[in-house]
């Protein structure tokens, strides 16, 4: 069998190719490190998140009654017993993500670990649970502001990893979702308009109901479901007060002032602004003292 003998020029040029072919070519796939508390779902990966942010239960005031209900579904889902996937909605910067975030700062030293993913990424879950299902940790996959649009298909993958896909069903995975949407799907007018009136858009559609049977079906395949709601001054202020205590200050009559111009502002009074507040008014504080 004859040989083809190739000059040293063409070999470079060959040469030269196959490394800009390889700098091209994506990276190879890595096992993920599961030596982590907390992951990031990232290109069909598991990356681990070096320093997770800290948040403590016993920092979340005014929540007792929603705390305590999630608390109780974790610990259930850590001592393999029965839990559910947890939905929490209601206003912004009221608390919903900061529990899921103390839950891992709470139980991570009992096997407790976390995967947040983003929305688009739902279609996903089944490849999560492939991964994980072997492991002898408990998994909370979190998905933060999780909404959909009318035209939006990917609920149907959170759906049936939900509940009505025959792969679901492990013991070592859960949802918790946090939403400002109820339903998760907007809803419209025209949806509560008695059918009788043949002149509402939604009429265009022959079993109306069933559509709307159909929003409502995602939420509801959450078997926990939690609300926030907005609070008053005097909580706002107690909660300002509480992260000034950590800080060996007081709640001057100038900080209170200022922190109900900090809400004012923002036209609302959270926890969250309570607590972006008083990063404020510790900083400038300190500074000054510089």
């Amino acid at each position: 069998m004859s040989s083809i003998q190739l000059s040293d020029s063409v070999l470079q040029s060959l040469n030269q190719v196959l490394q800009q072919l390889q700098h091209s070519l994506p990276p190879l796939k890595q096992a993920p490190d599961f030596s982590s508390i907390a992951f990031k779902w990232q290109q069909g990966e598991l990356h681990g998140i070096c320093s997770p942010r800290q948040m403590a239960l016993d920092d979340l005031k005014g929540i007792e009654r929603q705390k305590q209900k999630v608390v109780q579904n974790t610990l259930q889902f850590l001592q393999g017993l029965p839990a559910n996937d947890v939905l929490l909605t209601g206003s912004r910067g009221t608390g919903k993500s900061s529990i899921v975030r103390a839950l891992l700062n709470q139980y991570s030293a009992q096997g407790l670990r976390l995967i947040e993913i983003e929305r688009d990424d739902l279609r996903d879950l089944p490849k999560i649970q492939q991964l994980i299902q072997n492991r002898p940790e408990k998994f909370i996959v979190y998905c933060d502001d999780l909404a959909f649009n009318a035209e939006d298909e990917n609920y149907r993958s959170l759906k049936s990893v939900l509940d009505g896909s025959l792969q679901s069903g492990s013991s070592n995975f859960l949802i918790y979702a946090t939403s400002n949407r109820r339903h998760l799907l907007p809803e419209f007018m025209h949806e509560n308009t008695p059918v009788l009136k043949a002149d509402v858009p939604q009429h265009t559609e022959l079993h109306p109901q069933e559509a709307i049977e159909e929003k409502i079906s995602l939420s509801d395949r959450f078997g926990l479901w939690l609300s926030f709601y907005p609070m008053d001054q005097n909580l706002y202020l107690e909660i300002v007060e509480h992260y000034l205590v950590q800080a060996k200050m007081q709640l001057t009559a100038e900080a209170r002032a200022e922190a109900l111009r900090w809400c004012q502002s923002r036209g609302q009074r959270s926890g969250r602004s309570a607590y972006q507040f008083s990063k404020h008014w510790i900083g400038s504080q300190q500074l000054q003292a510089l």
